[in-house]
């Protein structure tokens, strides 16, 4: 259920808490939904450069890595996260949905009864969709739902959001080649020696992804395993714990750092990705 809040004034509107999911750029309506278990964070504390300390798969510290994304500025972040989200869950939005007109329903063609001497009211087709099997009024037909976004502003989005997770965020070596074999405990071992918590939500970004690790995490449904191909706005914003990998935090820097090109064709890892 849906409830509109009507908010007045600056002091009312710090009392309030609203998603980031919500728009920002409304300052008097505002559509607050029921509290879900997703996070959906942005701080408006965000760090260009990102110093996260390097964890070997057995948990000790071995260096540190360093992050430098664009972000944009505190009092647009919100606004611009907001925009590339919404973008990409009306994007995935499918518009197959159809039902059928009384011009397209079966049937029809003879008067059901005849005009007089029934008593009932008078009936020109069955397929009128006053009664049980006739068309639909103003059903949902196939709709193309997409919107457009620019490609810099959707990566600022999602460099800023990645930003905004830095404490959050963990940098962890390669470990693809650690599991000899599937197997689900000796990965949750392994979340244990990071410092992390099987039953919150995590997200573990890897160049590539082995099928011993693949096999070893599919059965703990609070985390994701995701590629450069595969990242999404809603997964960072949606996770507690980001882990990253080494390759993982070299690819964010070429693709979203200070340093990127914007004009930059896109690679193997990037096809498709913005």
């Amino acid at each position: 259920m849906v409830k509109l809040i009507v908010v007045k004034g600056e002091e009312s509107m710090k009392k309030k808490s609203f998603s980031p999911i919500q728009n920002p750029s409304s300052t008097k309506l505002h559509f607050l939904k029921p509290q879900s278990h997703s996070r959906l964070r942005v701080s408006t504390t965000i760090h260009s450069e990102l110093t996260p300390p390097v964890l070997s798969f057995e948990g000790n510290q071995v260096g540190s890595a360093s992050l430098n994304l664009k972000s944009a500025p505190p009092d647009t972040a919100r606004a611009v996260v907001h925009r590339g989200l919404t973008t990409d869950l009306t994007n995935s939005r499918r518009g197959t949905a159809s039902t059928l007109t009384r011009a397209e329903v079966r049937g029809g063609g003879q008067k059901p009864y005849p005009q007089k001497k029934t008593g009932r009211a008078r009936r020109g087709s069955q397929r009128t969709p006053l009664r049980p099997g006739g068309g639909v009024i103003f059903g949902p037909k196939p709709k193309d739902w997409s919107v457009k976004i620019n490609k810099k502003e959707k990566r600022l989005a999602f460099s800023t959001a990645l930003a905004s997770a830095f404490e959050c965020t963990v940098v962890v070596e390669d470990f693809g080649d650690k599991f000899e074999k599937p197997k689900m405990k000796e990965f949750i071992a392994m979340m244990n020696r990071l410092g992390l918590d099987p039953k919150k939500k995590s997200m573990f970004l890897m160049t590539e992804v082995s099928d011993n690790v693949r096999l070893s995490s599919r059965n703990i449904g609070t985390l994701k395993l995701l590629t450069p191909r595969t990242l999404n706005l809603f997964d960072i914003l949606d996770s507690e714990k980001l882990i990253l990998t080494k390759g993982a935090v070299e690819f964010l820097n070429e693709r979203y750092g200070l340093d990127s090109e914007e004009d930059k064709e896109e690679d193997e890892f990037e096809e498709g990705i913005c």
